[in-house]
């Protein structure tokens, strides 16, 4: 690469916190007005939802759109002060979203409806209390022997973050039996652990393959809607490269997404052969660890006050 190129990436569901983005509300119009678009849309208040304690900013149908409207809006905040223009994205399950709203891809409107609906129908897919997700900590993983570990069992890898963490994702009776076998295959004493997250269904497993069918009419009904030009500069979660500039197989694979595995190594691969810098974006900061894992440096910004560090420039414009 012999010019400066830059790729922005964000953080899905699990980044939330109470009074995400507000600093960015209070600072920049532009994101504040991110905030009352999405309120118009959705029905409800989604600053007071994010600036708030409300329980439900945990729950997946609000969490989803309230993560989104957040990483735009501080998306949005970073390109009126200061000319941020990324030329790629990328976005960690439900921020692949966000990258394609950011990106141009998709409308921020049909975004939120569609991200609102996702949450629901992956809410629904299984009985409350059934399904459960952990990260698996260990170096060195190998992907082979996790795969191997899991046969027989209704346990699918959901996602693979990095080099020394994957997800796993099932039925919430079989993870006892999912730990001993996993720490027979790939732990050690040194570094393995098994830990169970706060989640309320099994995330991109197969489970999830009972809403295929209505999410993917959910996304069809909008496949007009969808400006494909700059969709080769988004990474795929489910196939780890670019998109195509075809509607039809961006539709194809943000079902897929849903229930398969999020093959997010792959992803920031794919940005790293692109772009010479990576920023990450949300309310959270996740990703940043996988990208060291990797020797790849990545730039978190979580709040305006380290916006302002990392770009060196003052608000006024």
């Amino acid at each position: 690469m012999n010019k400066k190129t830059t790729a922005v990436v964000f953080p899905g569901q699990g980044s939330q916190r109470s009074g995400m983005g507000k600093d960015f509300y209070d600072n920049i119009p532009v994101s504040r007005d991110t905030y009352l678009e999405a309120s118009k849309i959705l029905g409800w208040d989604v600053a007071a939802m994010c600036f708030g304690e409300d329980e439900r900013l945990n729950l997946t149908e609000y969490a989803q759109p309230c993560i989104l409207t957040t990483e735009i809006a501080m998306f949005r905040g970073l390109q009126f002060l200061f000319d941020f223009a990324p030329e790629y994205f990328g976005g960690h399950s439900l921020g692949e979203y966000t990258a394609l709203v950011a990106a141009g891809v998709l409308p921020f409107s049909e975004a939120l409806k569609i991200v609102r609906d996702r949450g629901r129908l992956m809410q629904s897919a299984t009985p409350v209390g059934t399904g459960g997700m952990a990260a698996i900590v260990a170096n060195d993983l190998d992907m082979g022997a996790v795969q191997s570990a899991l046969n027989g069992l209704p346990i699918d890898i959901a996602n693979d973050n990095s080099t020394s963490q994957v997800v796993v994702s099932g039925m919430s009776s079989a993870m006892s039996e999912t730990e001993k076998r996993l720490k027979e295959s790939v732990g050690d004493s040194q570094s393995f652990r098994f830990i169970p997250l706060n989640v309320s269904a099994p995330f991109h497993s197969r489970f999830m393959g009972t809403i295929k069918e209505a999410f993917g009419e959910i996304l069809g009904n909008r496949e007009s809607k969808i400006k494909p030009a700059n969709a080769k500069r988004v990474t795929s979660n489910f196939t780890g490269f670019f998109h195509s500039d075809n509607p039809s197989e961006i539709v194809e694979r943000m079902v897929s997404q849903i229930s398969n595995t999020v093959q997010w190594r792959k992803n920031m691969e794919t940005l790293a052969a692109s772009a010479n810098s990576i920023f990450e974006i949300g309310p959270g900061r996740p990703l940043r660890g996988f990208f060291k894992s990797i020797d790849l440096a990545c730039q978190s910004i979580t709040r305006f006050s380290a916006a302002q560090r990392v770009f060196e420039k003052t608000v006024a414009r």
